[in-house]
């Protein structure tokens, strides 16, 4: 064989080989609503990051963020059916595509950060992102969201503060019902909406954590931001069942692998988030941060937690193992 020939053929070897690396390598789009300088974002770039890693660039995941593959339900929509990938959505809107989710939706289920924390890290947690398999998506990540109160153009110090108010709540039955016990009028609005919502006072008030007022800049059109921390709503990274059924074993554990890492790593940071939203909403943006005093509105919503049990033995029995977490 001449130099030529074989010059000719080890170009021909590296085209092959650089052909099947292409084929071979995928990559994943996940959507979600927020900006890309929002906790959530930044985590799951880190969880795409380190999937490339684990897999040696095998699989790899591309972030959306803004909602440019559509609205957080038209995501998991679109995941179901597999013809997206993966999705960030939360506990509240997936209640209502997994019941088991609306435990975790229950105002002051949770003790404290701590109790919450141990739940989405043990068996419990891993049982929410499993049960929802057969009706086409797998849960992989908790990403704490932290604690939500209710903000607006007013202090909200106890229930009847929320008296006949209109409330800005996710499209959840758990929100629209805790806002009906504490004597609110629940009004569903997008998320993209909602500040104008605000600005216009269609709403009066809304509840989430406190980088809504930073990174949503609700902080410019509300006046303040009282700390009931009535419930703790994480996000939720999702996977199509399809998806993860054309993947590998070995990406398989690495896509959970990548998953719990970035977990870990969303918990460490978010604290300090909410912390420097809290203080610059108050230092640059002039919102009044309320303390407020929870037993009135633990009294008032606590009927929530027996009418969810009433439901289903799956759901009495997720709640008594939640509340034994705590001990």
């Amino acid at each position: 064989m001449t130099i030529k020939h074989l010059r000719s053929s080890a170009l021909a070897g590296a085209l092959l080989l650089s052909v099947a690396s292409l084929v071979q390598s995928e990559t994943l789009r996940l959507n979600h609503n927020n900006p890309e300088d929002h906790p959530t974002h930044i985590s799951m770039e880190y969880m795409g990051e380190r999937l490339s890693e684990l897999t040696d660039g095998e699989l790899n995941i591309r972030v959306y963020a803004n909602a440019q593959l559509g609205s957080q339900r038209e995501s998991m929509e679109l995941v179901e059916s597999g013809i997206l990938a993966m999705a960030r959505s939360n506990t509240a809107e997936l209640e209502a595509f997994e019941p088991l989710y609306a435990v975790m939706n229950l105002p002051f289920i949770f003790e404290s950060e701590e109790h919450f924390e141990t739940v989405i890290n043990g068996e419990i947690g891993q049982d929410i992102l499993n049960a929802s398999r057969d009706r086409g998506f797998i849960g992989l990540a908790f990403l704490t969201e932290g604690a939500r109160s209710f903000y607006g153009d007013r202090a909200v110090n106890s229930p009847a503060d929320l008296e006949g108010v209109n409330v800005r709540v996710q499209p959840s039955p758990s929100a629209i019902r805790m806002v009906e016990l504490l004597g609110g009028d629940p009004t569903p609005i997008d998320w993209g909406e909602l500040y104008s919502a605000l600005q216009q006072g269609v709403v009066a008030v809304a509840e989430n954590n406190p980088t809504a007022l930073t990174n949503a800049r609700h902080g410019e059109v509300v006046s303040n931001f009282s700390l009931n921390e009535h419930t703790i709503i994480p996000s939720v990274v999702v996977i199509s069942t399809a998806v993860w059924d054309g993947l590998t074993e070995d990406q398989q554990v690495a896509m959970r692998q990548a998953a719990s890492e970035a977990q870990a790593f969303h918990s460490e940071s978010w604290n300090e988030t909410a912390m420097a939203a809290l203080e610059t909403a108050q230092n640059e943006m002039g919102v009044e941060i309320n303390e407020v005093e929870k037993a009135p509105f633990i009294e008032a919503v606590m009927p929530m937690h027996d009418e969810l049990a009433d439901q289903s033995d799956d759901l009495a029995d997720l709640i008594d193992r939640i509340r034994a977490a705590a001990q």
